[in-house]
């Protein structure tokens, strides 16, 4: 069989091959034909899929100047290091929300990697999607997980790959882990293919996923 493969096209959507799981915010499964195009303009009538409606807005598949760059940065301390790379967080909110002590909102640094046990601050970076965040523990690197491939369309926010699906960007992008990933999907990504959190500040609304 195949391997799924997703290619970024250029001010178009993606092209999806060989996917045999995507499912929605709902928990539904949606039907995933051998070749799909997914909507990444943000302003499809039949979300996730494409329409042809990013030809008609002037979609852009561009990076844009005042993102975050792509820099992997490392917080050591004697039990744990934490590598992040800011440039590809999605701004989903996990990391803060279950070790607020480690990561630290409106602080810097940021990231306080003795502030909690080890082991729970492992099971918090396991939750991050877009794969900014990984650590170092015991000499192992955490940073991939064994998962079938697939895509989850978010709740007004990205496409949430997990699995090792291939990305093929035609401006040689690359996910910061091969394992998962967030693609953009409002249109207004300051880092694309992937998402940079700006689905919050445009308000990015979608009811059926």
């Amino acid at each position: 069989m195949d391997k799924p493969i997703i290619e970024a096209s250029t001010n178009g959507p993606y092209r999806v091959r060989n996917l045999k799981r995507l499912s929605n915010s709902k928990g539904e499964t949606i039907e995933t034909p051998p070749e799909m195009y997914l909507c990444r303009c943000g302003s499809s009538a039949n979300k996730p899929f494409c329409d042809g409606t990013h030809m008609r807005i002037g979609f852009t598949s561009d990076k844009k100047s005042d993102r975050v760059p792509d820099k992997l940065d490392d917080y050591v301390c004697k039990d744990i290091t934490i590598h992040d790379n800011r440039g590809v967080c999605a701004h989903s909110g996990h990391c803060t929300d279950n070790s607020p002590a480690v990561f630290r909102i409106g602080q810097e640094p940021w990231i306080e990697p003795d502030a909690d046990d080890a082991d729970r601050t492992v099971s918090t970076i396991r939750l991050c999607p877009s794969g900014a965040l990984s650590c170092t523990k015991d000499g192992k690197l955490h940073k991939d997980q064994n998962r079938e491939p697939g895509i989850t369309v978010t709740k007004d926010g990205p496409h949430r790959v997990v699995g090792g699906i291939e990305l093929n960007d035609p401006l040689g992008s690359k996910p910061e882990s091969s394992e998962h990933y967030t693609l953009c999907r409002c249109g207004g990504s300051k880092n694309k293919p992937f998402c940079s959190g700006e689905h919050w500040h445009i308000r990015f609304n979608d009811d059926k996923n």
